[in-house]
């Protein structure tokens, strides 16, 4: 079982940069793929970037490829997603997880507001 702890979430003008972390206990996160998820007001939660567990394989939507990239570092047990020209569309609440996600693992997330 793993448990999650997503941060550096803030407000960004349209064209910026931000970097999230997400923070995992359980020693099944070293060999799990991870995965980042963000979900709008309105919207339904939707995928935004998988990293296998080595790190040698990752995986993007179409709407931040090229803008986002997600990286990992086992030995510290976190995830993170740096984020580049941001975008008001991006503007969502952002969470981890597994990846296919465990339902059970949902934490509370990371609110990334974008302003134009």
């Amino acid at each position: 079982q793993v448990q999650l702890v997503e941060s550096g979430g803030g407000l960004v003008q349209a064209g910026g940069s931000l970097r999230l972390s997400c923070a995992a206990s359980g020693r099944t996160f070293s060999r799990s793929a991870m995965g980042w998820f963000r979900q709008a007001p309105g919207k339904e939660r939707e995928f935004v970037a998988a990293i296998s567990w080595s790190g040698g394989v990752t995986y993007y939507a179409d709407s931040v490829k090229g803008r986002f990239t997600i990286s990992r570092d086992n030995a510290k047990n976190t995830v993170y997603l740096q984020m580049n020209s941001l975008k008001p569309e991006d503007t969502a609440v952002y969470y981890c997880n597994a990846n296919p996600p465990k339902s059970s693992s949902w934490g509370q997330g990371t609110q990334v507001t974008v302003s134009s």
